[in-house]
């Protein structure tokens, strides 16, 4: 359950490292780099120490697939970017691939649990 936290800290991170960096460069405030580089940083901290116990394909695809949903609302709302229906297409796909991804990974864990050689036991003949 821990290692499900560290990566939900790793996606707060990288988004907020991320709008940082966009509020930066519209402001002449260079305090937002500095920011930026802090929270970019703790976020792959935080990601290392999720992938202990997270397949990798799924934290990154959840890190970074989440991150750029949440930004790319963000930026919408915060700086007024525009959406297209292609964009929204786009994060759609985006969704449905982690959730895709995620899935696939559960069903491996579960047969690899059911299957008694990856159990360590053999079958007595």
């Amino acid at each position: 359950m821990i290692y499900w936290i560290f990566l939900g800290m790793a996606i707060v991170a990288e988004i907020t490292g991320t709008l940082s960096m966009k509020w930066s460069s519209l402001s002449e405030n260079n305090t937002g780099y500095i920011f930026m580089l802090v929270m970019i940083a703790l976020s792959y901290i935080l990601l290392s120490f999720s992938v202990k116990k997270i397949a990798l394909g799924v934290a990154y695809a959840m890190w970074e697939g989440i991150g750029i949903l949440i930004i790319t609302v963000c930026s919408v709302l915060l700086f007024d970017e525009s959406i297209s229906p292609l964009k929204i297409l786009g994060l759609t796909t985006l969704v449905a691939g982690i959730i895709l991804l995620k899935s696939g990974t559960a069903g491996k864990k579960e047969r690899q649990i059911a299957d008694p050689e990856k159990r360590g036991e053999h079958a007595v003949i």
